[in-house]
């Protein structure tokens, strides 16, 4: 199966945007994106092995192996200006991906990282001792609704799911950046205002990682804030001049350290935590909906 697939073939597009999914999440998670109206874009999903299609394949539980083997398939698709899009861990896997690129003499347009940490924060992960709990993962993605909740209830599902949430949880968990030269492409962060894993201090910490333009923007909403709309117009459109004051709502308790979860959840950025019900409710949908998808395929 290929790792990078294009979502919506525009052959006549004049550029592409790659999108890397979060923790647990698949391409389809990006597909809606594909058919919003932009002909002036191609939409290319990345595909990580061991969910949806490619569900036999081995999971990674390295990030950089991850980023090589998408830098490797991205190759063909630089024959037009690229925008790479990466949501939470898909953030960092995005970034290593940019810098393999420009190692390469290559590169990307644009870099946009989604409701992450900057890879060099020391808190980029939560709680770097927490322990993997099949349980408390599940009760952190069912919390937004019964109907959630039914289908993770199947045992089926669950075989399907918390294998790839495990190694995604893993992956992230054993991630260490390392120092090189800053990236030379635009990069724009873009993260909920209402984000408790991401606060403005930490958004900042990106522009430390290129020497090209570089952008700020708090959006209304939690972790997932792009869904159901994404703003594909912020993500796509003239970066603009930089706001000092980026339109976000800070507390002195959401700058405090997170407490310390025995839950996985708690780890990878906030990747697994407990979001708002309709945060997590949209944020979840490519994951459960790829579950559907497998067991329908096994039905038939």
């Amino acid at each position: 199966m290929t790792t990078v697939r294009i979502l919506e073939p525009r052959p006549g597009a004049p550029r592409r945007l790659v999108c890397l999914p979060h923790a647990g999440g698949s391409a389809n998670y990006y597909r809606g994106w594909a058919t919003r109206g932009r002909a002036d874009v191609e939409v290319l999903g990345v595909q990580y092995p061991g969910r949806a299609d490619r569900l036999l394949e081995p999971c990674h539980h390295d990030l950089h192996a991850m980023a090589e083997e998408v830098c490797a398939a991205l190759l063909p698709a630089l024959d037009r200006p690229v925008t790479l899009f990466g949501h939470s861990m898909g953030a960092i896997v995005a970034y290593e991906v940019a810098r393999r690129l420009e190692e390469q003499g290559h590169g990307v347009h644009r870099l946009v990282v989604s409701a992450a940490r900057a890879p060099h924060d020391p808190a980029h992960v939560s709680v770097r001792d927490a322990v993997w709990n099949d349980e408390s993962a599940v009760r952190s993605i069912v919390e937004a609704g019964q109907a959630d909740a039914e289908l993770m209830a199947d045992p089926r599902v669950r075989e399907l799911v918390l294998p790839y949430l495990r190694a995604d949880f893993e992956l992230f968990q054993r991630y260490a950046h390392r120092p090189g030269p800053p990236l030379a492409c635009e990069l724009l962060v873009v993260r909920g205002a209402d984000d408790p894993h991401v606060t403005h201090r930490q958004g900042e910490l990106w522009r430390d990682l290129t020497r090209g333009p570089f952008r700020h923007e708090a959006l209304p909403g939690g972790h997932f804030y792009l869904a159901p709309e994404p703003p594909l117009d912020l993500y796509l459109g003239p970066l603009g001049p930089y706001r000092e004051e980026a339109p976000y709502r800070e507390t002195a308790a959401r700058e405090a350290p997170a407490p310390a979860s025995r839950a996985a959840g708690s780890a990878a950025g906030g990747q697994f935590g407990r979001q708002p019900a309709q945060v997590g409710a949209a944020g979840q949908a490519g994951l459960l909906q790829q579950a559907g998808d497998v067991l329908l395929d096994r039905a038939r």
